[in-house]
């Protein structure tokens, strides 16, 4: 038990930006092991952009709860995966080789396929979870469900990108973030229970299809990380990370209109 306890506070430590004892460190090993809690993180974020949803919604303001709910999002996490998201834009849009892709990616600052980039997710990813409100048509907990199993979700489809491919071999080389490596089977199922539970608060099984569509964006960003770097890099997971919570959000308007 005292070793779940300090592997979910290297989780809480490394994936958000809330206060941790100081004895958590950031152990390679601890944050291997940490990966079967970053679903678990998607309810920590999740429910904290929903606080904020909540409380711009009852003063009536709809378009502002998404602005803050995403605003809270990015705080929480210190835009960990938006980075990650940006340099993966940076990267594979100016490197033509490997190593000038890692190269890119590993470069402080932001360009312009990085900007660009995050213009266009914030909008689709605004314009996408401000429908749902209107779907939803001031429905608070269906709400819930949405933000919190888009947070949880998609950290655990990101998650198994661990479990079924390798570390980029040049950039495990090099001076970077660290990041999670390795993941059985025992964590992988770990991570699927934290990943897919919230979504029983949509009382509705049909929505557990949306884990077709994830995955197959997933395996197609899996193929085309694996063409030119040989694997993915902590970028990488924190790009599929923000592109299966945008694909969730599309795919859950999807669903409703057969709901």
């Amino acid at each position: 038990m005292r070793e779940q306890v300090r592997i979910f506070f290297t989780a809480l430590m490394f994936y958000t930006r809330i206060p941790c004892p100081k004895w958590v460190d950031h152990s390679p090993d601890y944050i291997n092991k940490a990966t079967r809690f970053f679903p678990l993180m998607g309810w920590i974020v999740g429910s904290f952009a929903f606080a904020f949803f909540s409380l711009c919604l009852w003063l009536n303001e709809p378009a502002l709860a998404v602005i803050f709910s995403m605003i809270a999002s990015v705080w929480i996490t210190g835009a960990f995966h938006e980075d990650g998201f940006a340099d993966v834009c940076d990267g594979f849009g100016g490197g033509w080789t490997k190593q000038k892709i890692l190269d890119i990616m590993k470069d402080s600052r932001v360009g312009a396929y990085g900007l660009i980039g995050l213009l266009l997710l914030f909008a689709l990813k605004f314009t996408l979870v401000f429908r749902l409100t209107q779907v939803f048509e001031n429905g608070l907990l269906l709400m819930a469900a949405t933000i919190i199993s888009g947070h949880s979700i998609s950290r655990f489809i990101t998650a198994t990108f661990i479990f079924t491919h390798e570390y980029s071999r040049d950039d495990a080389t090099s001076k970077v973030k660290p990041v999670g490596k390795k993941m059985s089977w025992s964590e992988l199922l770990t991570a699927a229970f934290f990943g897919l539970f919230p979504l029983l608060l949509f009382q509705t099984p049909i929505v557990f299809l949306c884990v077709i569509p994830l995955y197959m964006v997933k395996w197609r960003l899996g193929r085309y990380f694996q063409k030119w770097i040989d694997g993915y890099t902590g970028d990488c997971l924190g790009a599929t990370q923000q592109i299966t919570e945008v694909v969730f959000y599309l795919t859950l308007l999807i669903l409703w209109k057969f709901i």
